[in-house]
């Protein structure tokens, strides 16, 4: 604790954003570059070194904050990455992607605001890339077991980089033509370059973990073929299989899910296409959906210069402050939050619908309609209460060309035909059932990530990846030293 008084005389400094309307004409990410280092190591300065530190209970990742706070007050950057990535191993991705339920557990925010601790965490990443103090980190030998994980996104990684470092010989699938999964091709620029992404792909390369991409196992690769190849099967295919929304008028063309239309943004980004087939230009957009998803959708539209933007939230409006009873400390709750998309559209106006920042709270979808040519034209709406009842006489439409559905995901696709094929049994609501040590019904083949937890945080996907590399390094070779900060059964604190 380099400063005992640091949470006393030291106010909280988030890493400031550009101006909205400078941010929106390009797509690297919306915070000013090299401001954060000036702040972070007083902003470190606030943590109170708690005695009990519960924002290590609220990060499923366990991560040591309290330690890397100090180191970082003290500005000693190589201590400070050690001790991050002995528990994360992609720091540079939570540290922009993560909602920080670590903060909501720091103890400081009791009664002020929390530590920056999302902050300090992306800060030490990103020095430690600029210093060089992430080497790969090759295994001293092999064990001479082989593991297939199918999957890209941040759970098959973890997965895949500690089974490596163990000494296993791990080869990653993916369906799409570059690996990361929906840190590909699903979180938008503005959020986390790509490159974040190619510095920790180019380093497990060079640890000896291979990629093998445009690859679907269970077409292109049949899944028992992949069963006889290796030792071990980490499913690792997170949950892609959207909710969809069954009203009148779903049939009509311009209606679009969320993941339809945000990798074709990324993939104008990457330089693969001049311009998105289904690009916001010039159009009336309607969101339906009040998550991050649909955040992203809003962000994505307003940078390609939609005419307008509205996002639906079926929930009521909730509050600036945690409620004591409904969200008490430590728990993450649920108040009222101003993404950078949201303060895109409040700054530059996007939708005249909307109160302030494009969001039309406890709204429900009725139908829609469309022209004679069978594009959509118009999203009816009604406002509901706290039951999600329609209120009498709220019904109104809004100008929609474009409606992207963000409604959230139920578990794994099974249109490839992986689950049938290896005959895994499904938990009722669609996610792959597993038992205490990650392993499936069918010997040799493990489940973990969003597949098999449902949809999650990052920070959860990571755990779970950490967590199951240590049960197939147990069942591989009878024992493990590898860490597992979590079990399948694990949930987030709730009341």
């Amino acid at each position: 604790m380099a400063d005992p008084k640091g949470f006393m005389t030291t106010p909280r400094q988030d890493w400031p954003r550009r101006p909205a309307g400078e941010r929106v004409r390009d797509w690297d990410e919306v915070y000013v570059p090299g401001a954060l280092l000036p702040i972070i190591s007083e902003q470190a300065d606030r943590c109170m070194d708690c005695g009990v530190p519960f924002c290590h209970e609220a990060c499923p990742l366990g991560n040591l904050i309290p330690e890397w706070n100090d180191l970082v007050s003290r500005e000693d950057w190589r201590a400070a990455s050690d001790r991050l990535h002995a528990t994360n191993n992609f720091p540079e991705f939570t540290g922009r992607l993560c909602p920080a339920p670590c903060e909501a557990g720091c103890v400081l925010a009791i009664n002020q605001p929390a530590v920056t601790i999302k902050n300090v965490e992306v800060a030490i990443a990103d020095r430690a890339w600029a210093d060089g103090l992430t080497p790969p980190r090759p295994p001293d030998r092999l064990s001479g077991r082989t593991v297939a994980v199918i999957g890209s996104g941040p759970t098959g990684l973890a997965a895949a980089q500690q089974l490596t470092r163990a000494g296993h010989t791990v080869a990653v699938y993916e369906k799409d033509d570059r690996i990361g999964g929906l840190m590909r091709y699903g979180i938008p620029e503005f959020k986390m370059e790509k490159r974040h992404l190619e510095h920790r792909i180019e380093q497990m390369r060079a640890e000896g973990t291979k990629f093998r991409t445009s690859t679907t196992i269970g077409r292109d690769v049949m899944a028992d073929d992949l069963r006889t190849r290796y030792d071990a099967v980490v499913i690792a295919t997170g949950a892609t299989e959207w909710r969809e929304l069954h009203v009148p008028g779903r049939e009509l063309t311009g209606i679009q899910q969320a993941m339809e239309y945000l990798p074709l943004a990324n993939r104008v980004c990457e330089g693969d296409l001049e311009r998105s087939p289904m690009s916001a230009a010039g159009k009336h957009v309607v969101i339906v959906g009040g998550g991050d998803t649909g955040a992203d959708c809003l962000g994505t539209a307003i940078r390609e210069g939609a005419a307008s933007v509205t996002q639906l939230d079926i929930y009521a409006q909730p509050g600036a402050e945690r409620g004591e009873d409904t969200d008490p400390w430590p728990t993450y709750p649920k108040i009222y939050r101003l993404s950078a998309a949201h303060e895109e559209a409040r700054d530059l106006g996007t939708a005249p619908a909307a109160d302030a920042d494009a969001r039309l709270f406890a709204a429900s979808t009725l139908r829609f309609t469309g022209d004679e040519s069978g594009h959509v034209r118009a999203l009816h709406l009604i406002e509901v209460d706290e039951k999600r009842r329609p209120v009498e006489g709220t019904a109104r439409a809004l100008p929609a060309d474009l409606v992207l559905l963000a409604l959230g995901f139920s578990g794994p696709d099974r249109d490839d035909g992986l689950i049938e094929q290896l005959g895994l049994a499904l938990e009722p609501r669609g996610t792959i059932a597993r038992d205490a040590d990650f392993a499936t019904n069918v010997p040799g083949v493990f489940a973990a990530g969003d597949a098999a937890r449902g949809q999650s945080l990052i920070v959860w996907a990571i755990a779970e990846g950490r967590a199951v590399a240590a049960a197939v390094d147990r069942a591989l070779t009878g024992s493990s030293r590898l860490p597992a900060p979590i079990g399948p059964y694990d949930r987030p604190m709730s009341v």
